[in-house]
């Protein structure tokens, strides 16, 4: 008896070993993305492309049924997508297609870098000094909230028909976006993080590099995407607004010119062009980096 009592109470460790190895195995299940037994670009095709792909494919059914059927019959209040598709065809065999988005992208996207640049060290600001937070804080809600359309007219006056009245317009509706999504990325930072990286020597500048800046990009990511929503659309009430050969013709400036001459075609091509370009944009540049934050904080699986 006495030989057998050490083994009977050593018996199940073996078992808790086995216990403890599948709370491993579970915990690495869950951890572990599902192939769904496809390639990679077989999902890719399957989550990303085909779903915009078929929501496309639905608006154009819904819409040629609206002429199809007479529930809109008159092509001058809704043409239909065979008459728009005409408008691309010939801007496309004129060469001018390009040039119209183009003449467009290029001033949003140089008026977004400008804005980016000024409404950064403005919302660090902004953030970290209280006196400059009580001064200007509440200009800078103010100003975001503003229509974008009310700068054009002082704009023109200001500076003439050209792109640096554009630029102006944009950087008026973008900068107080961006400054402001810095402020509250800055002010959701958790103290613990502030306190040990001044234990860690990290203050001042360094602080704000390697501690501040990125613990707030959450909040400065969603605020530089609004603030390119609002230099797209500063920049389409500036072209919808002045008008002047020196400017070229962009895509505002494109929509401007279908209501002028009452072709509902142009209309609908350049409304269809400026969406495009907002889509693509955020697919390219704003949706990649989100995945990319959000994935650096385990907020989302690794593919």
């Amino acid at each position: 008896m006495a030989r057998t009592e050490p083994t009977a109470a050593a018996a199940p460790e073996p078992a808790a070993k086995d216990d403890l190895e599948d709370l491993e195995a579970g915990l690495d299940a869950l951890d572990t993305v599902p192939t769904g037994g496809g390639t990679p670009w077989h999902r890719t095709l399957v989550q990303k492309v085909l779903p915009p792909l078929a929501a496309v494919v639905v608006v154009v059914l819904g819409w040629q049924a609206l002429i199809t059927f007479g529930v809109v019959d008159d092509p001058a209040k809704l043409p239909s997508p065979s008459d728009v598709w005409d408008q691309v065809r010939t801007a496309w065999l004129q060469g001018t297609l390009f040039g119209y988005i183009w003449t467009s992208l290029s001033r949003g996207l140089l008026g977004f870098l400008l804005a980016l640049a000024i409404g950064t060290p403005l919302g660090l600001l902004v953030a970290r000094v209280k006196f400059v937070r009580a001064a200007i804080g509440p200009v800078l809600s103010g100003l975001q909230s503003l229509p974008s359309v009310a700068w054009v007219p002082p704009a023109v006056l200001w500076l003439g028909l050209d792109n640096s009245m554009m630029y102006a317009v944009i950087l008026l509706g973008a900068v107080p976006s961006v400054a402001n999504g810095l402020v509250s990325g800055v002010d959701q930072v958790p103290p613990l993080f502030l306190r040990a990286g001044r234990t860690l020597g990290a203050t001042g500048l360094r602080g704000l590099r390697h501690v501040v800046l990125p613990a707030a990009l959450p909040g400065y990511l969603a605020g530089l995407k609004q603030g390119w929503a609002f230099s797209w659309r500063s920049l389409m009430a500036a072209e919808i607004i002045a008008s002047s050969p020196d400017l070229g013709v962009g895509l505002g400036q494109l929509l401007e010119n279908g209501r002028n001459a009452s072709s509902m075609p142009m209309v609908f091509l350049a409304i269809l062009l400026i969406l495009i370009v907002g889509i693509v944009i955020d697919l390219l540049i704003f949706s990649p980096l989100e995945r990319r934050v959000l994935r650096g904080r385990g907020l989302i699986a690794r593919s």
